[in-house]
């Protein structure tokens, strides 16, 4: 009784925590958004014909409807700097309309694990494999793929618990690291892990801390990467569909226990992938540790 209660205490603090996607009518210039949040907007206020924007610092996805409307998507970095930010949009003629988006402080929890120096100190020759293993996971965020229909995670790729929500400050043996950039879902060992968004295989690696990874490119700038796994079933150039699994969760490279780390970058900027899944599915079946 007491584990179920926990399960929807859970529930109601994810639910409450994972930002929502947000929209504008015509007479809305002004949005807004959390640190690490994906933003759709949507406006009919822009004349016919191309349309292109521009804010923090990147470009970001457009699409008109047979009915005009414009749906545009921004991520905002996870430490991107609250504030008051442009949005450029390029229109017809080559002219421009600014509208604003104010980006305010996420509220993230504090992860403090404690564990072997081994596991939290690393020499030379260690440090430079990391490093490498960083450049070609970085190198996959530029790589251009054929956009999917639309920018939305269609559901999570496992079932499970979340060890580590998106966005915690993690304390190491009392020592601050980077802030972490994905969700951990606690899975068993051997858990298929499914594609929540078809796309291309851009890298299957085994790397030192992230151990077994996959990473998929989904077009429009949105790329997901999936580590620890045990194995995989897929191979660098697959296309894979909405669903398809991808491999097995487990607890390769620099892993405390069986899980499940999902990622995603979108135009490079470090995003919360719940923010791309349909408001219904953002805590479906999921609890939070």
């Amino acid at each position: 009784m007491m584990q179920h209660i926990r399960f929807l205490a859970g529930m109601l603090v994810l639910m409450l925590a994972l930002p929502l996607s947000a929209q504008a009518g015509p007479e809305t210039t002004a949005w807004t958004a959390v640190q690490g949040q994906v933003i759709e907007i949507r406006t009919d206020a822009l004349p016919p014909g191309p349309v292109r924007l521009k804010a923090l610092g990147r470009e970001w996805p457009v699409k008109r409807g047979s009915d005009g409307t414009i749906r545009a998507w921004i991520g905002v970095d996870l430490a991107q700097r609250p504030g008051r930010y442009r949005l450029v949009w390029t229109i017809a003629n080559g002219k421009h309309r600014t509208d604003h988006l104010t980006v305010s402080k996420g509220s993230f929890r504090i992860s403090r694990i404690t564990v072997a120096n081994k596991m939290a100190e690393f020499d030379a020759a260690t440090l430079a494999r990391i490093h490498s293993d960083q450049h070609a996971l970085m190198r996959t965020y530029s790589m251009p793929v054929k956009a999917t229909p639309d920018i939305q995670m269609m559901a999570w790729p496992v079932t499970g618990v979340i060890s580590t929500p998106f966005g915690a400050r993690r304390y190491v043996n009392g020592e601050p690291r980077s802030p972490h950039s994905g969700i951990d879902i606690a899975v068993p060992t051997g858990t298929p892990v499914h594609a929540p968004l078809a796309g291309r295989v851009l890298l299957v690696s085994k790397m030192y801390l992230d151990g077994t990874t996959v990473v998929l490119g989904h077009g429009n700038g949105l790329v997901s990467l999936y580590c620890h796994l045990s194995h995989t079933d897929v191979r660098k150039g697959d296309w894979v569909k909405t669903g398809d699994v991808i491999g097995e969760s487990g607890m390769s490279g620099r892993a405390t226990g069986p899980h499940l780390h999902w990622g995603v970058r979108f135009e490079k900027a470090r995003v919360d992938p719940a923010s791309l899944l349909p408001p219904a599915d953002t805590a479906s079946a999921v609890g939070l540790r």
